[in-house]
């Protein structure tokens, strides 16, 4: 078996998501001890974003590239290999400014190439065969009856943005993640850590027996 654990937060020790897919992971490696991680920080290390080299490089037949345009596609080739290795794909997703962080966007642009992820004359889709979890965080609170239901704009984004490879993500939700440290969100803050118990129990049952959950 064969995990591929992604983080794109900013935000370090702080940050929920990587707390959520760190903890994720743990119970991934305690279900499978001889299976093999193979880790990606893109917030850390943020990918090369779509621009007129990528763009060229995803339309231009692989034996015309130029040495910049090969150099793109490589990196799209390693990050689709980086999945189609994987048994079990783990995102980290802060929401930011309301949206899906750029590093994601970009990791869904090297994605969804033809001939590497979905096949342009067929449309055949590459990537599906695999557990594709989405650890998300959100700041605020965005469900119905708040005041910015409807403002999270990454959760409904990331399967339409993948949609072409195939790829179908399930998402494991906290939010109120601000209640903690902001004071006019303190009153929040036993719906914050209900949310969170919540998202931790699922993920402590993710590959337990069914005998075993809780």
């Amino acid at each position: 078996m064969h995990l591929l654990h992604i983080d794109s937060s900013i935000q370090g020790e702080r940050s929920i998501s990587r707390r959520l897919t760190a903890r994720a992971a743990a119970v991934w490696r305690a279900a499978h001890p001889d299976g093999t991680l193979t880790y990606r920080d893109i917030g850390a290390e943020p990918l090369p974003h779509l621009d007129p080299v990528a763009f060229q490089a995803q339309t231009t037949p692989p034996d015309q590239h130029t040495p910049a345009q090969r150099e793109i596609w490589e990196i799209s080739q390693r990050l689709v290999d980086e999945v189609k290795q994987a048994d079990v794909v783990l995102l980290g997703l802060p929401l930011y400014n309301y949206g899906a962080p750029s590093s994601v966007k970009a990791w869904v642009d090297h994605l969804t190439v033809a001939g590497l992820s979905y096949d342009l004359a067929t449309g055949e889709s590459l990537l599906g065969d695999h557990d594709f979890i989405v650890l998300a965080s959100r700041g605020g609170g965005y469900g119905e009856g708040t005041p910015r239901n409807g403002w999270d704009h990454a959760e409904p984004w990331l399967p339409h943005g993948l949609s072409l490879t195939g790829m179908k993500p399930r998402f494991i939700t906290t939010e109120l993640c601000l209640a903690p440290v902001v004071p006019a969100l303190a009153e929040l803050i036993p719906l914050h850590e209900a949310s969170l118990a919540a998202a931790e129990k699922e993920i402590d049952n993710l590959w337990a027996p069914a005998s075993a959950q809780r």
